[in-house]
């Protein structure tokens, strides 16, 4: 096996040399082979995806769809997302300027960062959140600005917002909103919408909207940021959750033309284009099958009902999600265990696989993140595994 030379030992560049790996990932290959481990770890839908789309996809191939595409996307897939989003969320964008079919919601974000990050330039991020936003920001030379929502039942509020504005507020570019919310499946009510963009309305801010679980929502019907806000928010958005798709790997943004035009020039110099078996997949999916996350939605909604009633039961403090498929308890406090060390023993000792909190910012130490995109089989023996070991602990 061939060792890099010295002569070029030092070729590293420097912002991304000091990112660990993605801890989410990490740990979940740590444990994946400890023998009869029940993993609840990672957020991929224990769904199939529907007939009539991996059908379409099947088809693209027979008919020879298999050169390169326009690089934001195949007409069809746009124009279906354009209308997608004017149906389900009244936000309304031009399919051939205004939208950008990505290397899924991933991209859209790195994409999304890459294009507004100048060195130093602070991105405000409400944490707990997918660790990949704080790395992102990193590896573009910019500075991530973890703003601490747990004393809030994990959502940013107007007046939270303004005081980090006040005090760090400085040389900041844009606030990463996710929701329903990767780790805590917290889901913000159109008045909560509302006030925040009341609080960032004619301040330099953009907002990047991650609404990769806008399909999963429980309760309220799911207010998009860009509905209330559209000038000064880059949607973003997939098929991976909504429609058990995240193999194919199609997501998108959505934004004003301006943001978009130079959006695209670092989309093709990355990726070129997506698939064309995903896209036509893609463009079937939101064209004809719009009802698919229903019975998803169903199903992952009673998983989360019995899990969080159990949790309960065991006396671990939870937000109740709204949306997604997490859950994002609190270790008690009496256990005196960190994140990693509790979960690195459930795991050892109890055979239940989790992801520690810490994972997901400063703000989750203390907490745990259970996704509930399994079976209730294997719902139910963690849960059962689960409680003898906070028996132990107690």
């Amino acid at each position: 096996m061939p060792e890099l030379s010295k002569s070029v030992a030092n070729i590293e560049n420097k912002l991304v040399k000091p990112i660990g790996d993605d801890k989410i990932l990490m740990f979940n290959s740590e444990i994946a082979g400890i023998p009869g481990i029940v993993k609840l770890t990672l957020g991929e839908p224990d769904f199939n995806v529907p007939d009539h789309v991996k059908d379409a996809a099947v088809k693209s191939i027979e008919d020879n769809e298999s050169h390169y595409t326009p690089q934001k996307g195949i007409p069809g897939l746009r124009k279906a997302i354009s209308n997608y989003l004017a149906k389900d969320y009244d936000v309304h964008y031009d399919p051939e300027t205004e939208v950008i079919v990505t290397i899924g919601a991933t991209e859209a974000i790195y994409t999304s960062l890459y294009t507004i990050i100048n060195p130093g330039d602070k991105i405000l991020i409400p944490t707990p959140a997918f660790s990949i936003y704080m790395d992102d920001v990193k590896i573009l030379g910019g500075t991530p600005i973890e703003v601490d929502t747990s004393k809030d039942d994990f959502k940013l509020t107007p007046e939270h917002l303004k005081e980090v504005l006040a005090n760090e507020g400085k040389g900041a570019k844009a606030v990463i909103i996710n929701y329903p919310c990767n780790p805590t499946g917290v889901v913000y009510t159109k008045a909560e919408v509302e006030a925040l963009a009341d609080a960032i309305r004619d301040t330099p801010l953009l907002v990047i909207s991650d609404e990769i679980y806008s399909q999963l929502v429980y309760g309220e019907k799911h207010t998009s940021f860009a509905s209330v806000l559209p000038g000064q928010t880059i949607l973003i958005n997939g098929l991976s959750k909504s429609h058990a798709m995240t193999g194919y790997r199609i997501g998108y943004i959505a934004a004003p033309k301006q943001f978009v035009d130079e959006a695209a020039k670092v989309h093709s110099f990355t990726v070129t284009c997506p698939s064309n078996p995903a896209q036509y997949a893609a463009q079937e999916a939101l064209a004809n099958g719009l009802d698919d996350p229903i019975e998803m939605r169903k199903v992952y909604q009673e998983r989360r009902d019995y899990i969080v009633a159990e949790l309960n039961k065991l006396g671990y403090e939870t937000v109740e999600p709204d949306g997604a498929f997490y859950v994002f308890p609190k270790i008690p406090a009496k256990f005196n265990l960190s994140s990693d060390t509790f979960c690195r023993r459930l795991a050892k000792e109890a055979l239940v696989g989790v992801v520690p909190g810490d994972a997901f910012g400063d703000a989750g130490e203390g907490f745990f993140r259970i996704s509930y995109a399994t079976s209730m089989d294997n719902i139910k023996e963690g849960i059962k595994r689960l409680a003898k070991f906070t028996e132990s602990l107690s």
